[in-house]
């Protein structure tokens, strides 16, 4: 019973938000094949896809067992928080596992780990509690950008592409605010401040739009190809805003659409890789 909580906790709807730009990180990173198997790159697949999700969740979750009470996506898709001793002990276990790998790391790949884990932290926890600070909450998630950073750099063993870096951050920005939107109304009624509480509906689609373009200009910048593939998020949330499309309904479109970019984004990766 206890496993099951946890799991429907993480969110497996989103495991790959996290494992997902491993993934990528290590494609573009590789120059040779047999580098994606690399004991790093397994390792840091593994933790972002289950312990990194029961830490970041679990964090979001401890912290707003108030706020969720007047949450419906609560009802069924995703775990209510009711005091649950073992969400705190599996959320600091999750924070620590990192160091049994660290040594497996180059240097270069640390500071995203650490990243992660304080971006992590810092959204939901106080003092920070970015989560409740428009603007802030919507950069910070820049969070998720982490993982494929850190594979990348332990496999090529030098930083990402500022352009890769800047588009991706980009992306997490409109995404995650594009998410905040169904809770707009639950956020007001429970006084919590966010990116799109302070907008309003009308206005974060033009934000998300905003954050979508420019992530596609900086992969375009990159590879024409990429810029194509990423052009997909800003026509769908101009489709979502200009037509009576529910926008609950077109969040739980989201991750189905981001793992087939994504698997999108590494075949070519791949591919590139095999045939140059």
């Amino acid at each position: 019973m206890t496993l099951r909580y946890l799991l429907k906790l993480s969110r497996p709807r989103f495991w790959f938000y996290l494992a997902g730009p491993v993934l990528v990180g290590a494609v573009f990173g590789a120059e040779r094949v047999d580098e994606l198997l690399s004991l790093p790159t397994l390792v840091l697949f593994l933790y972002f896809l289950l312990p990194a999700n029961v830490f970041l969740y679990g964090i979001n979750d401890v912290y707003d067992r108030e706020i969720d009470l007047e949450n419906p996506k609560k009802e069924g898709r995703e775990a209510r928080f009711e005091g649950q001793r073992v969400v705190p002990i599996a959320v600091i276990v999750c924070a620590l596992v990192p160091l049994a790998f660290f040594p497996l790391l180059p240097p270069g790949a640390w500071p995203w780990l650490a990243a992660f884990l304080a971006l992590g932290a810092a959204y939901s926890a106080p003092p920070a509690r970015f989560k409740t600070t428009p603007l802030l909450d919507s950069v910070s998630n820049g969070l998720y950008l982490a993982p494929g950073a850190a594979a990348y750099v332990a496999i090529a063993g030098s930083q990402p592409p500022v352009l890769a870096i800047a588009g991706g951050w980009l992306w997490t920005m409109g995404m995650h605010t594009f998410s905040a939107i169904p809770d707009i109304d639950p956020d007001r009624a429970a006084g919590i401040e966010t990116t799109a509480t302070l907008l309003g509906e009308r206005r974060t689609y033009a934000y998300c739009l905003a954050c979508w373009a420019l992530s596609t200009v900086c992969f375009g910048a990159l590879d024409t190809r990429l810029g194509a593939l990423f052009l997909v998020y800003p026509v769908l949330v101009l489709v979502v805003s200009l037509t009576d499309v529910d926008v609950e309904r077109a969040y739980w479109w989201f991750p189905a659409i981001n793992v087939a970019v994504g698997a999108l984004f590494t075949m070519g990766g791949l591919w590139l890789l095999v045939y140059g």
